[in-house]
Order: C-alpha cells, then structure tokens, then sequence
C-alpha cells in the first residue's frame, strides 16, 4: 500500500455534512437535559446565515464564550449527546465524500475531522464514518466527571485548527506539507495554507475568491466533480437552465410530455431513451426538468472533446464515453452517480441509426444500461421520444431554430420501471431486449410499422444528407448501433 506520510483533514459543517451541525446538536443536548426546552431568541436565524454564507468572526467568538455556561455539566451527557448527533448526521454526509475517504484510505493517509465543534458531541460521528481520528474543541473537566467552563488547549478554530492539525501530525509522524485540508471557510485559511493540497468544498464567498486566485481545487460533495455551484444561491448550471426553460419555453419546438410523474422525486434513476436526433439529450432534459432534477448524461467523447460544448457538458455532470476503449470506466462513474442518489440518462442505441435502420421498428440497444442496471439496482425508466429529428434532423450542423411559426411537436412519453429485469452478468442481452420493448411501447403507432422510406427522408439519416453508395449502404444495414 502506498503511503506519502500526509493526513486528510476534514472540516465538518457545509463540508462533510450538507449544512451545519448546530440545530442537531442543539437539540441532542436539550434530549439529554443539558440545556433547557427554549430556543436561544435569534438563534434560527443565526443558523439560517451560516447555512447561506458559512462562519463569521462574530458567531464564532459567541461560541467561544458561550463555553463558560457549559460548567457543571455531565460529560457522560454530552457523550449520549454525541451518540445522538451521530445518528442524525451520518444521512447528511455529502453523497461524493465516500470516493474521497476510498482514495486517501488507498494511499495510506489517515483521516481526520478538524472542527470547533466540541470533541465529545462530534467523536461518535466520526467513529461511525470509520475515520482514525478527530481533532476537535476540548473542554476542561472536573474530578467529578463535569466540565469545568473552560477551553483545554486551542479553541480548534482558524490558527487553533492549524496549531492543532500540526500538532496532530507531528504526533503521528506525518507531515502536514504533504496533507490534504478540505474546508468551506475562510477561516480555515491558515491550515489550508499550511498544507500541500488545500481544497475548498462548497466555499464561502471570500474562500472561492481566495481559492480563484491560488488556483486551489473548488469541490462539491453533493455533485460529481467538475460541476460548479453558484455561490449561496448553491445551484448547479443545469438546474438554473431547468429553471429557465419552465420560464422560456423553446421557440422552434413544441412539447408534448406525459408520464413525467414516472420519474422519481429523489433518489436514483436510470433514464433511458431511443436515438433519433442531437436534439435528443434538450428533449430528455426538458422532462426531467418538470421534476426539477438534474440528469448526468453519458455521452459520446467526441462531444466532450469539442471546444465550448465539451466544456459545458462537463459543468453539467456528463460522463465521457470513449467507445473505442471498451472501458468500463464510465459505467462505474455512472454507478458512482448512482449510488450518491442521482439521475443518470442514456441513449441505448449508442448514436442515431442511418439509413433503413432509422426506420426499424425493431429497436437495438446496446447493453450498457442493462449493466448498469446490474451494477447498481437503480430503476430503469424508458422514455420514447418522437420528431426529435423534425427539429435537428441528422443532416444539419444545427437545429432549425428560425421554424417559430409552425414549429414541429416533439412527442415524449415517460413510462414506468422497466419491470422483471434479472440485473446479472449473464442476463444483459436479455434485460437489453426488455428495457428496448419498453422504450417501443412508448413510441406512438406509426413508430411501430415498417415501411420502406423515400429517398430524402433516408437522406436525412445521414451527417452527409446524402445516400451512400450500394456498397455503404449495405455496410450501414449490417452495422450495429452505436459501434461508430
């Protein structure tokens, strides 16, 4: 097993955990009658601030103080307390920290939490996570088993964090030049400073300004990496383009959803569709949208390697996909995705068929999304989606976004879990071939009835706009979809 000599030092609240600590905390001590039933008068609003815009000097200097008025108190209690904490703040627990804590357990780092918040309130949380340590507040204590009202050593807060994170490495024989410090505070500017790899995690306006200007790495735990979030407002850029499209409706299309009650309000989902157009990925995201639920599309590497669109696909969460490899690789950061509680949509076919096979009624996917079906145990949800390509049809380097006067009607239908699937090794032919006829049985009638088309409607299918020769032609026949 490697081993550099660093730690990862971890702060709590808005890092670990999706907002803070203090209502649970609160109310835990008032379980355990340490503080009384009444609500400090302001107190949900001093809570609301920090959940919007983090720390201040002036919060953390009241609670500092606020140390003395803990005197007399059990610590027995505080560690029940502390017990009950943990049950609460385990499911708040950003849904990407998991990956983070699998990588530095690899390299041989210890994990630690680095917090204000009082030792024996917090210890249990972390022992629940499987981390080896925390440095936390320590209060001074009695003979008697009572806290005494003061501090024992560093209020572990801004150069208290660092004095105390150093400390802890030397300790260990780590080296704090070679660790890891993961913080939304400014703050904690001194550890981050200190360390050999700081990254801000869901940052406060002054550390994502600090950051931008180190170059620092900024994180969101709650999202794959590479998606940013809008300071305080901690939205993604798909959700405002979401929110922007209930808002804005698309001009050169019309749509017409149902079944979008089919996808669910939380938790994971596979989202699966049939190819017809680039206009595809906008359609299914308009039916997600009426959920309000941001979507991680696979997509084809060429897509992601392209200038502007590449780059604003990565901002939304997409996952690149390198057919030519045969990796796995972005299934299991599609399953990743999916284990943290998101929304995962991909095309089965692997890209729009050509020719005849545009116009098969039979449709044939590929089996990516019956393994990932298998991998993770997620619901599979078919959408059939229908005149796609009357708005960007093959043929075109853009949609035809001047049609405002009779814009065609894009037809999209969200069905319910594909039902019955075995979700093994061995079963991914036939689960493919279930969740196909699942997708078909959305599509309306004349979907489902062969017929032979004419020449311009064939040569639509193609990038060219035109036929290909007999011989490509028949090339085209045989070719499995996706396999370009």
């Amino acid at each position: 097993m490697a081993d550099d000599r660093g730690v990862a030092f971890f702060d709590l609240d808005r890092t670990l955990l999706r907002g803070g600590s203090g209502p649970i905390i609160s109310k835990a001590l008032q379980e355990v009658g340490l503080l009384g039933d009444r609500s400090i008068p302001g107190e949900a609003l001093v809570y609301r601030f920090f959940e919007l815009f983090g720390e201040s000097r002036l919060a953390m200097t009241a609670t500092r103080n606020a140390v003395r008025f803990t005197a007399g108190w059990s610590r027995e209690a505080a560690h029940k307390a502390g017990q009950i904490v943990a049950d609460a703040l385990v499911p708040m627990v950003q849904p990407f920290a998991a990956p983070l804590f699998a990588e530095h357990r690899a390299a041989g780092r210890p994990l630690v939490i680095a917090t204000t918040t009082p030792i024996d309130v917090v210890r249990p949380f972390a022992e629940r996570l499987g981390f080896d340590d925390v440095i936390a507040t320590t209060y001074g204590e009695r003979e008697d088993g009572t806290y005494d009202g003061s501090i024992a050593g560093d209020f572990v807060w801004g150069p208290g964090k660092l004095r105390a994170a150093t400390a802890w490495a030397a300790d260990h024989s780590r080296y704090i030049e070679d660790s890891y410090a993961y913080s939304d505070s400014y703050y904690d500017m001194p550890l981050l400073r200190a360390v050999g790899h700081p990254y801000a995690v869901n940052p406060d306006p002054r550390l994502l300004a600090a950051a931008l200007l180190r170059r620092w790495p900024v994180l969101h735990l709650d999202v794959p990496a590479g998606v940013p979030k809008l300071p305080v407002l901690g939205l993604e850029p798909q959700q405002l383009l979401m929110a922007a499209s209930r808002l804005t409706p698309v001009p050169f299309a019309r749509f017409d959803i149902e079944g979008w009650e089919n996808i669910p309000t939380e938790g994971a989902a596979i989202i699966v569709g049939n190819h017809r157009s680039y206009f595809d990925p906008l359609a299914l995201g308009t039916a997600l949208a009426k959920r309000g639920r941001p979507v991680r599309f696979l997509g084809k590497k060429e897509v992601f390697d392209a200038p502007v669109v590449g780059a604003a696909m990565k901002a939304m969460g997409g996952i690149r996909v390198d057919r030519g490899t045969g990796s796995d690789e972005p299934l299991a950061e599609a399953a990743g995705a999916l284990a943290a509680g998101q929304v995962v949509a991909l095309m089965p076919e692997g890209t729009i068929p050509r020719g005849p096979a545009f116009f098969d009624p039979v449709l044939k996917g590929r089996w990516g999304a019956a393994r990932l079906a298998a991998m993770s145990g997620a619901p599979v949800i078919p959408v059939g989606l229908w005149g796609t390509e009357q708005v960007w049809p093959r043929s075109s380097k853009a949609p035809n976004v001047l049609n405002v006067l009779k814009p065609p009607t894009v037809r999209i239908r969200v069905g319910p879990p594909v039902a019955d699937l075995r979700r093994t090794s061995k079963s991914a032919d036939a689960d493919t071939k279930k969740i196909m006829a699942a997708i078909t049985a959305l599509l309306p009638p004349e979907a489902q009835l062969r017929r032979i088309p004419s020449e311009e409607e064939l040569a639509r299918t193609y990038p060219s706009g035109t036929v290909p020769s007999a011989e490509e032609l028949e090339r085209e026949q045989a070719r499995r979809p996706g396999s370009d």
